[in-house]
């Protein structure tokens, strides 16, 4: 499995660095000249924040609106109207992610939403945001597609209310190393996987909205869990132990985040 994702890793990559596709209008190409990445960046004061409190620890996010407007804008309803409260994490892969907020640790929405199409908002990408160690994410829920749009690259993917929250492919293996650095077009985004981690066969095929700052050890402490052997009938493998979302509030960032911010200790590249 390792040796897959790492291989998956690669490839998406170097097929990434290709082409593209960062809209549903089409392919554009990402110039890494204008990158900012974002998530590495100092957090202004004020800015948006989730603190997600499971039962094996707590998790803050900033969050991102003016880059995933409509994904942030959702959570941010649906967490402060309590959806998130005692919810399941139902999906895991070991050491990369875990998947949460269902009703259940089976992976079932719950009922009756709250918002009409509330699992079918657009999926919002931008150069800017990346499958980072600590990424916030949107579950891909369903996608508008045919063979037509398949063809010519219109295919509309839409999210909803589960998230992710990711850890990192293992990037130990130094032939592996090499070769992502010789793949990547940009040293900055190359540097920022291989120091902060991270599932780079995730880019730009995922809504990125938030980034964790602290509670990274609580994201590594639930993706190293056991889990089922087997998937469910919705083609999920969740912990063996149930883990609780027990809440999800929505805060600014302040003083006493810049103190649990973990990620101003980390040998990331300006």
């Amino acid at each position: 499995m390792g040796i897959f994702l790492l291989a998956a890793a690669l490839l998406s990559f170097i097929a990434f660095y290709v082409i593209v596709m960062i809209s549903q209008q089409g392919y554009h190409y990402i110039d890494p000249d204008t990158l900012e990445l974002v998530q590495i960046q100092d957090i202004p004061d004020g800015a948006p924040t989730a603190v997600i409190e499971t039962s094996l620890g707590e998790i803050r996010a900033v969050l991102y609106p003016e880059y995933a407007p409509n994904t942030v804008s959702q959570f941010i309803s649906l967490a402060e109207k309590g959806w998130y409260n005692d919810t399941c994490i139902f999906e895991a892969k070991n050491n990369v992610y875990f998947a949460a907020g269902s009703a259940d640790s089976s992976g079932t929405l719950k009922t009756p939403p709250v918002f009409e199409n509330q699992e079918k908002v657009p999926q919002e990408l931008h150069q800017n945001l990346w499958p980072f160690r600590g990424a916030l994410c949107a579950l891909t829920t369903s996608t508008d597609t045919s063979f037509s749009k398949r063809l010519f690259k219109n295919e509309t993917y839409y999210t909803g209310s589960r998230f992710m929250l990711l850890n990192s492919v293992d990037f130990s293996d130094e032939e592996f190393v090499t070769q992502f650095r010789e793949a990547s077009g940009s040293e900055l985004l190359a540097d920022t996987f291989l120091n902060l981690g991270g599932v780079p066969n995730f880019s730009q095929q995922i809504t990125v909205f938030g980034q964790a700052y602290s509670g990274l050890d609580v994201i590594s402490q639930i993706t190293s869990l056991p889990l089922a052997e087997d998937a469910n009938q919705q083609g999920y493998t969740p912990p063996l132990e149930e883990i609780k979302i027990l809440s999800v509030t929505i805060s600014s960032y302040s003083q006493e985040d810049a103190v649990l911010n973990e990620l101003t200790s980390l040998p990331v590249t300006d």
